[in-house]
């Protein structure tokens, strides 16, 4: 497999993860004008748990009180992040330098937040996504040496000095 075909396949991922948020975005834009602690309230029920105790009740308190400029900013967070993976994943496809050093900084930033989130409660899915996330990390550190490598074994003509 080439360097190549890996940075592209990184690259389709990236900007999955780009349309799977702005997908989200517009869905939160569709609950403006809502009754959302209808919503979270029958969220809580369906998964069974009890809505007078931690998270749940702090879910129904924070959707009983989203108006419609936090839905509007967050369906702009939503917005930027996608902008930001498509950008990454345009210099991934292109295999330029920028967007490889992004992909490394961009994607080790999560693993220490990952792994707290895996300390505290397990799950298959945070398991996958955390060896996801750091055979990422890892194989851009690698394109990015092997890049660096054969920098250094070209022989230098003197057209510098």
């Amino acid at each position: 497999m080439r360097l190549t075909d890996g940075l592209k396949a990184v690259a389709i991922y990236e900007a999955a993860k780009g349309v799977l948020v702005l997908v989200a975005g517009f869905g939160v834009l569709t609950l403006m004008g809502q009754d959302l602690q209808y919503y979270a309230e029958a969220l809580v029920a369906h998964l069974h748990l009890n809505p007078a105790k931690g998270y749940p009740r702090i879910f129904i308190d924070a959707a009983s009180n989203v108006s419609s400029g936090k839905l509007w900013m967050f369906a702009g967070f939503a917005l930027a992040y996608a902008i930001v993976r498509w950008i990454e994943a345009y210099g991934l496809w292109r295999a330029r330098r920028w967007a490889e050093w992004f992909a490394v900084l961009s994607g080790a930033i999560y693993v220490p937040a990952e792994l707290y989130g895996l300390s505290h409660h397990a799950t298959p899915l945070k398991v996958l996504l955390l060896a996801l996330n750091v055979g990422i990390v890892a194989y851009m550190i690698y394109v990015l040496w092997r890049l660096e490598r054969g920098r250094m074994n070209t022989p230098d003509d003197g057209a510098g000095l």
